[in-house]
């Protein structure tokens, strides 16, 4: 069965590409028009305004597209979400604002305590992940995904922490916390241990782990997140089966695999530049001393000669 018997709305989220069409033209408006209202700030870049309109676009696709009704109907669909809304859009965003922008919101007495401590290395990685893998047991994942405020306030606040855990790795503030070569190697190998075990208990569970997948009724109102009540109330449904050939255990399992699949690519991309940023460093560190070094023993001969 088509998913389009669902209509627009639920395919296309008006409402929320409305939203993000807002969301950049308000970046537009305080990186370019109102950029003299800061005490300090630098022309906006092209790479920069790139990589925001990439991730309001990867955003829109994610959350407002067919890819979000697909969510609910399977879960892998639902990882691939998962995946590219916390480990994605968040250095995208955190690259895309310039310093200049993300400084002053960080230093306001109420936001400058909190994002100090939340994004100290271990505290990040902890909560981040532990936030993921709580949401993913069972009893909780079925008892949120039925209620769209639990829902939604659940997505935002790990978003948030999504953004703690990478900033210690992407932020560009001048004088701003950031981990030093290795470190940040040894940081992107711990998360991706402690992300494990959460994928490792979806991907060889041999039964269905959520009832919003596999039970009917749940299924049903989970729908009524992304689907018109009036809407659903017209269909005579019986669940996901409608719309994938594949078993539960199956998509669930694909899901695990999904998440960690993309989980592996974002981090060995993230790895790599960090590791040539650190080698390229450690290069120009080395041309410096020797030159350094050279100096120095010239200077002495010279020395020794002129006595």
């Amino acid at each position: 069965m088509s998913i389009s018997i669902f209509g627009f709305q639920a395919l296309w989220s008006p409402l929320f590409m409305l939203m993000i069409a807002f969301v950049t033209a308000l970046y537009f408006l305080i990186t370019v028009k109102w950029r003299k209202d800061f005490k300090v700030s630098e022309p906006l870049t092209r790479k920069q305004a790139v990589l925001f309109i990439s991730a309001m676009a990867v955003l829109y696709v994610i959350k407002g597209s067919p890819l979000d009704l697909m969510g609910h109907i399977m879960f892998s669909y639902h990882m691939v979400q998962m995946a590219v809304l916390y480990l994605v859009v968040p250095p995208l965003l955190i690259k895309a604002i310039p310093w200049w922008v993300w400084k002053p919101v960080l230093e306001l007495p109420v936001i400058k305590p909190v994002v100090n401590f939340f994004t100290k290395p271990i505290i990040a990685l902890v909560f981040f992940n532990g936030l993921f893998s709580f949401y993913h047991i069972p009893l909780i994942f079925d008892f949120i995904k039925v209620s769209e405020t639990l829902h939604g306030l659940y997505t935002f606040v790990l978003f948030i922490f999504a953004l703690f855990m990478w900033w210690p790795l992407m932020n560009e503030l001048p004088n701003g916390k950031q981990l030093s070569g290795l470190k940040k190697i040894g940081y992107i190998f711990a998360d991706g241990v402690l992300l494990t075990p959460a994928c490792a208990l979806i991907i060889f569970a041999s039964t269905p782990l959520y009832a919003t997948y596999s039970d009917s009724s749940s299924w049903l109102q989970a729908m009524e997140l992304c689907v018109p009540v009036n809407t659903l109330q017209g269909l005579n449904l019986s669940g996901p089966e409608l719309f994938s050939n594949m078993p539960v255990v199956e998509d669930q399992q694909l899901g695990g695999v999904i998440m960690k699949i993309i989980q592996e690519i974002v981090y060995g991309i993230i790895l790599a530049q960090v590791f040539f940023a650190w080698f390229r460093k450690e290069e120009e560190n080395g041309d410096a001393i020797t030159e350094s070094a050279l100096l120095q023993h010239q200077a002495k001969l010279k020395s020794e000669t002129s006595r």
